[in-house]
């Protein structure tokens, strides 16, 4: 079995985080772990505290790994400080043969919450950006890097080639926060791929983007191309949403495993 790793947040309601993400890889047909980078206080009405681990035992977490494990992708999502950053930093680069990486720059979350300290966004970019096979990132999320306004298709596409001038391998921006069909553009330094699904209509939608890119990463370690598992990512987390489950008084969580629940004959919904 094909085994891949998050580094990522805890995320208290399980619909985002480490959570999302050790689903997604298992919905995915991937072994999952975990390097847990911070404690989120949270539910589905928003984010209320962040604790960070020790940038020391995210260190000795990943070396842990990495020891004893042949990992085949790394998803990394939130990382708060910049002492967290460079500690992954640090110790991936160390590693003989790194696993092709899948880094999800989680900014704010839903509610507003800053997942992020303004001081560590130039660390994430600078020690982050250029071990990524792939980044993919929102719409907000990639005007927050990048210090303009994405409003349309063409501003994507602008948006991706100048994302790309800062290390990644490939750029997908996520463009569920524009109008119409949800379209995800994916750029490989040459051409523009675009993945489009029917938007679905619902607020449930918490840890959409963990699930997308730790689906990316599973399919990575499966040895799937980029742009296949890209593809079979988005049809995936399309699915997850349409089922989204009703949970908390906010915005519920995704359906990771609603094909087993069906294929069990179980009504999750």
């Amino acid at each position: 079995m094909k085994k891949a790793l998050t580094i990522a947040g805890s995320d208290t309601c399980g619909g985002a985080g480490i959570q999302a993400d050790l689903k997604s890889f298992s919905a995915n047909g991937v072994y999952g772990m975990s390097v847990i980078t911070a404690i989120t206080v949270q539910n589905t009405q928003g984010v209320f505290g962040i604790q960070d681990v020790n940038p020391e035992i995210i260190s000795k977490q990943i070396e842990a790994i990495f020891d004893d494990i042949e990992v085949d992708a790394v998803k990394i999502g939130m990382v708060s400080k910049i002492e967290s950053i460079k500690a992954i930093a640090d110790t991936l680069k160390k590693i003989d043969k790194l696993p092709p990486v899948v880094l999800d720059p989680v900014m704010v979350s839903k509610s507003g919450f800053k997942l992020l300290s303004e001081d560590a966004k130039e660390t994430l970019i600078k020690e982050l950006f250029p071990l990524a096979t792939i980044i993919t990132p929102n719409i907000p999320e990639a005007e927050e890097i990048l210090g303009y306004k994405i409003n349309d298709f063409e501003d994507m596409y602008k948006a991706a080639k100048d994302l790309k001038e800062l290390g990644p391998k490939y750029v997908l921006v996520k463009g569920g926060h524009l109008k119409g069909d949800a379209i995800d553009s994916l750029f490989d330094g040459e051409r523009l791929i675009s993945f489009k699904e029917e938007r679905i209509n619902t607020k449930n939608t918490h840890g959409t983007g963990c699930t997308l890119s730790s689906a990316i990463a599973a399919n990575i370690a499966k040895e799937m191309s980029i742009i296949d598992a890209v593809d079979e990512a988005k049809k995936y987390i399309t699915i997850a949403i349409e089922h989204s489950i009703e949970l908390g008084k906010g915005v519920g969580p995704t359906n990771h495993f609603y094909e087993l629940y069906r294929k069990a004959g179980l009504n999750n919904e």
